[in-house]
């Protein structure tokens, strides 16, 4: 395995073992629930909002280490950022892990480069973008939980 490889696995291993913004968050704007009957995985994500930005944000479920580590780079990742910045990581990650889009180390995307090997695992692409499509639809105010299926 290549440095490169070992680094994003232990990434990986990192936030699941230990992932961050994991709990339930009282008195949200936002929040939505998604699941992903294939493998398992359910997700619930809270959102406060402040003056357009993502004031806090937390996950609570259970998943594989795929979807549990993506839910937590995620919680990371949006922490802070405008309800525009936000969607703009769905899409661009979205766009990496499933492969319409080459990674480009420009782009912003920071340590969720760890997940731009996910593309050639179809099944587990929707173990890492549910967490961000439950954000979707939390910051959309859907109501209908998220499913991969």
């Amino acid at each position: 395995m290549s440095d490169l490889s070992d680094l994003y696995q232990d990434v990986i291993l990192d936030h699941y073992k230990r992932p961050r913004n994991r709990g339930h968050l009282d008195d949200t704007d936002h929040q939505a629930d998604g699941q992903n009957p294939l493998c398992g995985d359910h997700v619930t994500v809270f959102v406060k909002v402040k003056d357009d930005r993502v004031e806090e944000i937390r996950f609570a479920g259970s998943g594989c280490a795929i979807s549990t580590a993506s839910a937590s780079l995620m919680t990371e990742t949006v922490k802070g950022k405008t309800l525009d910045e936000a969607k703009a990581f769905f899409r661009k990650f979205h766009d990496m892990v499933t492969g319409s889009q080459e990674v480009d180390h420009g782009d912003g995307l920071g340590k969720l480069e760890v997940f731009s090997g996910v593309c050639q695992y179809p099944v587990r692409v929707k173990c890492a973008t549910l967490a961000w499509h439950t954000l979707d639809a939390a910051l959309e105010n859907r109501e209908e939980p998220v499913s991969t299926e």
